[in-house]
C-alpha cells in the first residue's frame, strides 16, 4: 500500500511560462476580467488579479469579494471572459 499516484503538472517551457506571465502582467494594469484555466482544478478561476506575490509565487484573483490565491506555476492558460 503506497501512496496514490497524483498526476503531474504539465512541464513547460520558460517561453510558455514568460507569455503566462505577460498575459497576468497586462490584466492586472488594465483591470481587467480573465479566465484562468489551473492544473488540478476542474472548474476555471474567473475575476480580477489583485496582486502578484513573487515572495510566494501566488496570484491573487478576486470576484465578488472573495480572492483566490494560485500558485503561478499551476496556471496552464488565461484567457478573456467571451461573455
Amino acid at each position: 500500500m503506497g501512496k496514490p499516484k497524483v498526476a503531474k503538472r504539465p512541464t513547460r517551457d520558460e517561453f510558455v511560462l514568460e507569455e503566462i506571465g505577460n498575459q497576468l502582467s497586462e490584466a492586472k494594469q488594465e483591470q481587467a476580467e480573465i479566465v484562468l484555466t489551473v492544473w488540478g482544478q476542474d472548474e476555471p478561476v474567473r475575476g480580477q488579479i489583485v496582486e502578484m506575490d513573487s515572495r510566494t509565487g501566488k496570484v491573487h484573483v478576486q470576484r465578488y469579494g472573495e480572492t483566490t490565491k494560485i500558485p503561478f506555476m499551476d496556471i496552464m492558460k488565461v484567457d478573456y471572459p467571451r461573455d
